[in-house]
């Protein structure tokens, strides 16, 4: 691609973008310490503090003009270097993904993907050093401006910096691919595009950055600006030792072994994440093996060739509507908030000491810094779970996740008893007990005869009527159903279940309740098994069924595999226990039938407490059925292929879905789509399971008309 500084050309590209935020390049000059000259820093700026800034087409023309236009001064001396940084904490959040998704015409695409590379030319060419002072978040073209730089330093409390374009659909497509692997090494670069990127968007912090090679060097955030100039200046004038000292810190594996290391490491977080059903980590794989061997105008070409591809996909799209609708605007502005004023949590209660009650406990006491109080029928199952508690405690500080101060303050919020009447002051009190309804509401009528008229009462059931276990109290208006996943501290949903009966208030606090904790809430109607588990265990049941009809178990397990989900059918019904899927199952057949298949199968090895299907062979290999699990099972003569199974099992969901928003189970398809990304994992690319359904027309097949219009 021919080096230039007239970016007029790109006319179309700004006309096809009508309302883009744009983010300035505030230009200032800056004297530097110890008498090294002049200084030309760009400042990003789009005017809002609260919204990182991103790039469109004129915020990257501006950048590309901006820079042009130093050039004669770094010729003539006037300047001797120029950085780039951001505003606030924030340097850039690279492209704005709802701009780029409006893009339906290639060549707007490719005209996009050339204009990143031009103006980062600039920086890479300019005939001074140039140097990215990383002051906060830095993601994709945000952080590949960084990356042109030819110095850079980071601040000891920037976060978010990352290249997660795989993640959304894309490639690092304005020289992150090219230039990463030179800067850090081609491991560390597969880590940040690759396993990062498909790890659900991990970023790293600045001490991270610093670490694996991304930055020079590491200031500190209070004077960090400060700091960075006084780098500058040194390196502009020479300072051996400080040169030698970025050198050392640049030093890293460039051989072929580094390499075939890099291309392992990424080939299996794309083999484990999105196999081949998504397009963009494939085709970063094939970018990603050709960086040692290319050149950057061939790596230019390369990179603004996949861009134009990807960004016309399906896949992108729908990428982006998870993405921008579902998880940065539906899970923190969620439908169904009451107008009432929420009760003010100063303190909780749980009852139970089993997993899912001391996950719970750690996290009301690590994100609300309140006194939790836990119960159980007995000592030694309070002693069990308190030291559950400080084992996880004890994981924590050895990993350097937590402070043992930090570590004792949290055991000293968490209290323990056989008593029930610790729940007196508790504002909350969420039951996780026992999955039988006649035990919960023996809890709940318990637990009204002690605690506050004002506090509210909330189940974790997962599958069972919130309303049957209100139906005996003096205040059912104040039961919720507060749905945790496990594990609780890392998976962001939280359903909340309202009743008929249920008051405004209750829920208005389930809500705030949820933000504190950092859970993404969403409002269903008190029905079976709520939004996640119906979904799934429709899916598992549909598998379960094929299987019990003559269906090859592996044709069974494997027939999901183009939609990319975490894991297989089995293996996912092994991960949650074939006792609890056989009871959800159950619980929804009872409400709503034969839909929901009970495999006497399954059954059969519960009795026989078998644990899982498949089994690993001695040498590791295959994995296989037992021949004592196989006697077991009993099968038809009508099999299916995979690829009936599949259909079947995409026009089973849309059913489902179909009839859940016919009963108002929640308020949008997009409440769904939410909770299947965020509580099953349902992959990024698909967009959420209803424009799938919309893409493959299971939804006209079945219910006779589209979710998404």
């Amino acid at each position: 691609m021919a080096h230039t500084t007239d970016f007029s050309g790109y006319r179309p590209l700004i006309e096809a973008f009508g309302d883009e935020v744009v983010t300035h390049s505030h230009l200032e000059d800056v004297a530097l310490p110890h008498g090294a000259g002049t200084l030309a820093l760009i400042r990003l700026d789009n005017g809002e503090q609260r919204r990182p800034s991103t790039l469109g087409p004129r915020s990257l023309v501006e950048l590309g003009e901006t820079l042009a236009a130093q050039i004669p001064r770094a010729e003539s001396g006037e300047i001797v270097g120029l950085a780039v940084t951001g505003t606030g904490p924030h340097l850039a959040a690279g492209a704005d993904l709802g701009a780029v998704n409006a893009i339906e015409d290639r060549s707007l695409g490719r005209m996009m993907a050339e204009l990143g590379h031009q103006a980062y030319a600039l920086l890479e060419d300019f005939p001074a050093p140039t140097f990215a002072f990383i002051n906060g978040t830095a993601l994709g073209g945000g952080l590949e401006i960084a990356l042109a730089a030819h110095h850079r330093t980071v601040s000891d409390g920037a976060k978010g910096l990352g290249l997660p374009e795989i993640f959304l659909g894309l490639v690092p497509g304005w020289g992150g691919m090219h230039r990463l692997p030179r800067i850090a090494g081609p491991e560390n670069a597969a880590t940040v595009i690759f396993t990062n990127a498909l790890a659900e968007n991990r970023t790293l912090r600045g001490p991270a950055a610093h670490q694996l090679g991304l930055a020079d060097v590491l200031l500190e955030s209070a004077d960090f600006e400060r700091q960075s100039l006084d780098f500058a200046a040194r390196m502009i004038a020479g300072d051996e030792e400080l040169a030698r000292q970025v050198d050392e810190h640049r030093a890293h594996a460039d051989d072929s072994e580094a390499w075939h290391q890099a291309l392992s490491a990424a080939r299996r977080a794309v083999a484990a994440k999105t196999g081949d059903s998504a397009p963009a980590p494939l085709r970063a794989l094939e970018l990603f093996e050709e960086v040692p061997r290319r050149d950057r105008d061939a790596a230019v070409e390369a990179e603004c060739e996949a861009l134009a591809d990807l960004m016309v996909t399906d896949e992108f799209a729908d990428t982006v509507y998870a993405f921008l609708e579902l998880v940065q605007k539906r899970a923190k502005h969620p439908a169904g908030v009451p107008e009432a004023e929420p009760r003010e949590v100063t303190s909780v209660g749980v009852v139970g000491a089993g997993l899912m009650a001391t996950q719970l406990a750690l996290l009301f006491a690590e994100r609300l810094q309140v006194p939790v109080a836990l119960t159980d029928v007995d000592d030694e199952r309070v002693s069990r779970g308190l030291e559950r508690i400080r084992a996880e405690l004890d994981r924590r500080v050895e990993r350097g996740r937590l402070e043992s101060a930090q570590a004792e303050d949290l055991r000293g919020l968490i209290t323990g008893s056989t008593d029930k009447s610790v729940y007196v002051g508790c504002d909350l009190i969420i039951e996780a007990v026992f999955e039988e309804t006649s035990v919960k509401k023996q809890v709940f009528a318990e637990l009204e005869e002690i605690v506050r008229a004002e506090a509210v009462l909330a189940t974790n059931t997962s599958s069972l009527s919130v309303s049957a276990m209100a139906e005996d109290l003096r205040h059912p208006e104040r039961v919720i159903g507060f749905h945790f996943f496990n594990p609780v501290a890392k998976m962001p949903l939280i359903e909340i279940a309202r009743t008929p009966r249920t008051a405004d208030e209750p829920i208005a606090t389930a809500f705030a309740l949820a933000a504190r904790l950092g859970k993404s809430p969403v409002l269903t109607r008190d029905t079976t098994a709520f939004v996640v588990n119906r979904v799934l265990l429709r899916l598992m049941s549909e598998v379960q069924r094929a299987v019990d009809e003559g269906t090859d178990p592996e044709t069974a397990d494997t027939a999901l595999r183009p939609l990319g989900l975490p894991m297989s059918t089995f293996d996912l019904l092994a991960m949650v226990g074939l006792p609890v899927a056989q009871h959800v199952t159950e619980s929804l057949h009872a409400s709503f039938g034969a839909r929901f298949h009970v495999s006497a199968n399954l059954q059969r090895l519960i009795d026989h407490g078998v644990t899982g299907i498949w089994a690993a062979d001695d040498d590791g290999g295959a994995r296989r059925i037992p021949e004592e699990t196989a006697a077991l099972l009993e099968q038809g003569d009508a099999p299916r292929t995979a690829e009936q199974l599949l259909h079947d099992v995409e026009d089973a969901l849309a059913e489902e879905i179909s009839l859940m928003l016919d009963e108002g189970v929640v308020s949008s398809p997009k409440d769904i789509d939410l909770c299947m990304i965020l509580g099953a994992g349902w992959p990024m690319h698909r967009g959420g399971i209803t424009p799938h359904l919309d893409h493959i027309g299971a939804s006209e097949r079945v219910a006779g008309r589209r979710f998404h219009r």
